[in-house]
């Protein structure tokens, strides 16, 4: 009778113990892992950051790409991202203005410059200048650009032409893509001679040159806000934004052409 009810109790023990250990194993793979969505003109930068950070701290960082409009809108609609880095301070605003991002941990990370990027390794040079014949240099080719009136890179480069006064000659020319990364693929495999994309987004393609450099007066400064979304319940959402004000992060950042903005906080 004894035996009978200690190999019971055990076999409870046992069963609890394996329960325990069913609910357990999930929740550690979870928080070994952060999600961040950013705008698509980073990639080349997260793709090497996140192989320094999982390096460094043993966690799996999962980063989404795609326009900045696009991964506000996700948010909104509730898609599970930790960390969101936009490529203007537009989208972040619109984010905090709903409660969907935390205002304590938002800081602006980086900084880029709008270019115009040719076809090829050897693109003749381009004076952009209010005046010049923009059309002209078109020819019969088009000018790709990210949506000019949703995803960051477009609304800069739109902005940047209409205070040039060329907006008007432009327009019926422009073809327009879901995010900067689209555009520049347009350049690059040769269906269209000339878009208006990041600096870094050019260092990023072997097949395009930089052709000119859009007068900083000409647009908004390009800034690159970062904060935790606030339905995150992450516990390395702090460790990550601390990790990407880091030196890793910077030398990365650097290579890729941005200007960083932020460093990590002493003490």
């Amino acid at each position: 009778m004894n035996v009978t009810l200690i190999n019971a109790g055990a076999m409870r023990l046992a069963a609890v113990l394996l329960l325990a250990a069913a609910v357990l194993t999930p929740l550690r793979a979870v928080a070994g892992e952060v999600t961040v969505f950013a705008a698509a003109s980073m990639k080349n930068a997260m793709d090497e950051i996140a192989q320094k950070y999982e390096a460094a701290t043993g966690n799996h960082l999962v980063v989404s790409f795609a326009g900045s409009s696009a991964l506000a809108r996700q948010i909104e609609q509730g898609a599970p991202a930790d960390i969101f880095i936009s490529a203007n301070a537009k989208w972040m605003d619109t984010l905090e203005g709903e409660g969907l991002v935390d205002p304590a941990t938002r800081f602006d990370l980086l900084g880029n410059r709008l270019v115009l990027v040719a076809h090829g390794k050897d693109a003749a040079p381009v004076e952009i200048a209010r005046g010049m014949d923009f059309a002209g240099l078109l020819g019969e080719g088009r000018l790709a650009m990210a949506l000019v009136d949703a995803v960051p890179a477009g609304i800069y480069g739109k902005s940047a032409l209409s205070n040039l006064g060329l907006w008007e000659q432009v327009e019926p020319k422009v073809a327009q893509s879901d995010n900067v990364r689209f555009a520049l693929a347009l350049v690059s495999a040769g269906e269209v001679p000339y878009g208006i994309v990041y600096a870094t987004d050019a260092v990023s393609d072997d097949n395009v040159s930089v052709a000119g450099t859009f007068p900083e007066d000409s647009h908004d400064p390009i800034v690159y806000p970062a904060a935790k979304v606030s339905e995150s319940e992450n516990p390395l959402t702090g460790e990550l934004l601390d990790y990407l004000r880091g030196d890793d992060a910077k030398q990365a950042f650097e290579k890729q052409g941005f200007t960083v903005l932020a460093v990590r906080p002493a003490g």
